[in-house]
């Protein structure tokens, strides 16, 4: 594409390709996703980590911490947040006791309920310009994409940059992951 004047762009958008578009959606919608969690008192890594417990209850803290791609170490202290709040619990495993099972409470129970409510709004706001066909044909090529990529289903990426608080401060410094790092899929 050519200049007008001396460096100049011609008026107009810059081109984009499929790559930016997903990357600029990707941004803004978890960062619309991380707002809407504040209402449950939540981050999005939380919530992920709720819905994994709903789907798969009484897995060890190591598996957890593998599925959300955290280090074990991170894991044990963002997961003490959640035990303090009464939404996890963690029991001795059965078959080994040298381990802990982690369990979803009532009381997560609840919030996990609050929290595919706000995931329905979240999935309904960002197709509200397609139509249900587009909005399946779509979710099956980004799903392709996504495989492609080796991406685990329902696991954002973002995880790995988890840090242990849940407020996004510790010792007054801002937490590594931003808004815009996570993002929860609202299904269980």
């Amino acid at each position: 594409m050519g200049t007008t004047n001396e460096g100049e762009r011609p008026p107009g958008p810059p081109p984009t390709g499929a790559a930016f578009l997903l990357a600029q959606l990707g941004a803004h919608a978890a960062k619309l996703f991380a707002e809407r969690l504040v209402e449950l008192d939540l981050t999005p890594p939380q919530g992920g980590l709720l819905r994994l417990l709903a789907g798969s209850p009484g897995r060890s803290q190591r598996e957890l911490a593998d599925d959300l791609g955290m280090p074990p170490s991170r894991f044990v202290a963002f997961a003490d947040e959640l035990e303090r709040r009464g939404l996890i619990e963690r029991r001795k495993n059965p078959v080994d006791r040298r381990l802990y099972a982690v369990h979803l409470t009532d009381e997560g129970g609840k919030v996990l309920a609050e929290l595919r409510k706000v995931g329905a709004e979240h999935e309904r706001r960002m197709t509200e310009g397609l139509s249900e066909e587009e909005r399946e044909q779509l979710t099956g090529l980004l799903r392709r994409l996504a495989d492609r990529q080796g991406l685990s289903p329902g696991v954002h990426p973002g995880f790995r940059s988890v840090r242990a608080e849940r407020s996004g401060r510790r010792a007054g410094r801002q937490q590594t992951a931003s808004a815009g790092d996570v993002e929860a899929d609202p299904a269980p």
